[in-house]
C-alpha cells in the first residue's frame, strides 16, 4: 500500500522543464470507466488519490507567453515518471527520448541497446521523456495545452 501512494505522490510532483518566457503548470489525472443509470459506460477524469499498476493516467502541461512580447522557437520538454509507461500524445507531433533526453526522435525512429550490444526498435514503454516544439509565434498572454498519456507499471 504504501509503494502504491508513493507512485501517486511522485506523479503529482512531476514538473516539465520549459523554455522561457513560457509559464507552465502541469496536472495529471486517472482515467477511469463510471457506469451511468441507463447502463452505458463513460469515461471519466479523476484526480488521483491512489493508483495502482495498469492505471491509464493523462497528464496536462498548461502553457502560457508570460512575456509582453511575442515569443517563438519554444519547446515544452516533460519527462516521464519512472513508475509510468508512456503511452501516446493526442496529436503524435511531439519527439521523445529513451535515453534520459540525449538524444530525439520519433518513436518509430528510435533504437534501444539490448546487453548483446545489438539495438531494438524503441517502444513506448522506454520513453523517458517527452518534448514538444512550438512551431509557431506565441503572442503575447496567449496559452494552451499540450497532453499525454501514460499506465502505472
Amino acid at each position: 500500500m504504501k509503494k502504491i501512494l508513493a507512485i501517486a505522490l511522485g506523479l503529482i510532483s512531476t514538473a516539465p522543464a520549459f523554455a522561457s518566457p513560457l509559464e507552465l503548470a502541469s496536472e495529471v489525472f486517472v482515467e477511469r470507466a463510471q457506469k451511468r443509470a441507463d447502463g452505458s459506460v463513460a469515461k471519466i477524469l479523476e484526480a488521483p488519490k491512489l493508483v495502482v499498476p495498469g492505471d491509464q493516467l493523462v497528464f496536462v502541461v498548461r502553457y502560457k507567453n508570460a512575456s509582453a512580447q511575442p515569443a517563438s522557437k519554444l519547446s515544452v520538454t516533460n519527462p516521464i515518471p519512472r513508475a509510468v509507461a508512456f503511452s501516446g500524445t493526442a496529436d503524435g507531433t511531439e519527439v521523445v527520448s529513451v535515453d534520459g533526453g540525449k538524444n530525439w526522435g520519433f518513436l518509430p525512429q528510435l533504437k534501444v541497446g539490448k546487453a548483446d550490444g545489438t539495438f531494438r526498435p524503441a517502444l513506448p514503454a522506454d520513453v523517458t521523456h517527452v518534448k514538444w516544439n512550438l512551431n509557431q509565434t506565441l503572442a503575447a498572454g496567449s496559452a494552451g495545452k499540450l497532453v499525454f498519456r501514460g499506465v502505472v507499471r
